[in-house]
């Protein structure tokens, strides 16, 4: 096949009209679910619930169900609140980066990266709270006026946790809310009065949007600032997320690299995560023309490059442990890459820098079997990333006499599967209940949706 490189690949394929367009992306929230939808849900719903069953085990015996011990205090429950956090970062760099950069190609697969970007901080969310032992207490990690004067410790980075992942929550809800806005009026106005609780509910979400200059002005403003808003989030949560480990003065973790290396990995983690599930949805819903394989080759290129950065993250580990001189620190990172979770380690070398190089070609880039193998191994790799920072850092501290081995307990992996169940049920409902794909943006860049001039002399 021969492409001409001189023009740019069209964003919707197939020569789809407008209209056409619009009822592909409504087809799902107008059909009732078929079978395949309720085996779906059915399995992540099993997950939830074996997840809930061990939260529950959890709260009646306590913490000692789990495997953290001495020294390995820090174990799953930080080790999956960082690998959530990172899944949440590609909806905002796609949804306000990409946008602001006035990068079309970002119309197809935003709402549904913005979508992911929620779901996968409400699995965040989790873990902090039952980490701490006394999740009954967790409105004591809000700061207000009280006659005790008491106060948190806002010198803590797990309180600034806090801070950044509940404003990152918000700003990326209202900004996904406020995208939604035309297309709950797109969905209000194609509703049969007959459906009078949809055509409700969709009247009151709309806000009253009738598709006027006058609306599309204001919306445009309001989305570009919220745009500017999410832009500095995207550097500044996994930044903070970073301090955890880097402002402590444990070996592995008492570095300046984190923050850069934190960011670029959560971008790579939550690439790969989008595309796994794109890649799903694109083939289920019949949207092939929308979620093009072009749309897959640019976030291909985009884990390409971050997994290089992560590449040269953990080279740069290892150098500046050796030129620093400081034994602790040499010895930190020799046991990572030959002690006993050396295992561990070799996993995320193969699955974030190895692997993700097979991107190099366009043949495996555009290859939707190759692709998926990928993205998986890297979403397996960075998991194993936030184990080997967490748990190697941890085992072996500077008395030999308290070294120690962590092993996952069954509730502890209960408890992972959980949280994915969770992520994967809010996926399968928000695919049936709203529109996956942006109604409006797609139309606005579809062949003959902009005016075209004709001639050499215009």
């Amino acid at each position: 096949m021969n492409i001409d490189y001189s023009k740019e690949l069209p964003l919707v394929e197939g020569r789809m009209s407008i209209a056409e367009i619009e009822d592909l992306i409504a087809k799902p929230m107008d059909q009732k679910p078929d079978k395949k939808y309720y085996i779906a849900l059915s399995i992540t719903l099993s997950l939830l619930g074996l997840g809930a069953a061990m939260l529950a085990l959890s709260f009646y015996y306590g913490t000692g169900l789990w495997g953290n011990n001495q020294p390995v205090g820090w174990a799953f429950p930080i080790v999956n609140f960082v690998f959530w956090v990172g899944i949440g970062h590609a909806g905002t760099l796609i949804s306000a980066i990409l946008f602001l950069l006035r990068q079309k190609w970002r119309t197809a697969i935003a709402r549904f990266a913005e979508a992911m970007t929620i779901f996968a901080v409400i699995c965040a969310l989790v873990f902090p709270v039952i980490h701490t032992g006394r999740p009954w207490l967790a409105g004591y990690l809000m700061p207000y006026p009280n006659q005790h004067s008491l106060w948190v410790n806002f010198t803590s980075p797990l309180l600034w946790d806090v801070f950044a992942v509940s404003t990152y929550f918000t700003v990326s809800l209202v900004f996904w809310y406020v995208g939604l806005i035309p297309d709950f009026a797109s969905l209000r106005d194609r509703t049969k009065e007959s459906s009078k609780i949809k055509k409700f509910v969709y009247s009151l979400f709309s806000l009253g949007w009738r598709h006027s200059h006058r609306n599309w002005q204001h919306y445009e403003k309001a989305y570009m600032l919220l745009a500017g808003f999410a832009t500095p989030l995207v550097l500044s949560v996994h930044t903070i997320v970073s301090f955890d480990f880097a402002v402590s003065i444990i070996p592995g973790w008492h570095t300046t690299i984190f923050p850069p290396y934190f960011v670029a990995g959560a971008i790579f983690s939550g690439f790969a995560m989008v595309v796994t599930v794109l890649i799903f949805v694109r083939k289920i819903f019949n949207m092939e023309n929308l979620i093009t394989v072009d749309h897959l080759d640019k976030m291909n290129r985009v884990i390409l490059a971050t997994g290089m950065m992560v590449g040269y993250a953990y080279a740069m580990e290892f150098f500046i442990a050796w030129y620093s001189g400081v034994q602790f620190e040499q010895f930190a990172f020799i046991n990572r890459m030959f002690g006993p979770y050396a295992w561990a380690y070799w996993i995320m070398v193969s699955c974030n820098v190895i692997f993700p190089q097979l991107f190099w070609f366009r043949k495996f880039r555009r290859s939707i079997p190759v692709m998926l193998i990928v993205v998986i191994f890297v979403n397996v790799g960075m998991w194993f990333e936030r184990f080997v920072i967490t748990v190697t850092s941890l085992h072996r501290d500077f008395l030999p006499s308290s070294w120690g081995y962590y092993k996952p307990t069954l509730v502890d992996g209960g408890i992972l599967l959980g949280s994915f169940g969770l992520f994967f049920t809010l996926v399968l409902l928000f695919a049936k209940t709203l529109p996956v794909i942006s109604i409006a943006e797609v139309k606005a860049v579809a062949p003959g949706a902009q005016p075209s001039h004709h001639g050499g002399e215009h």
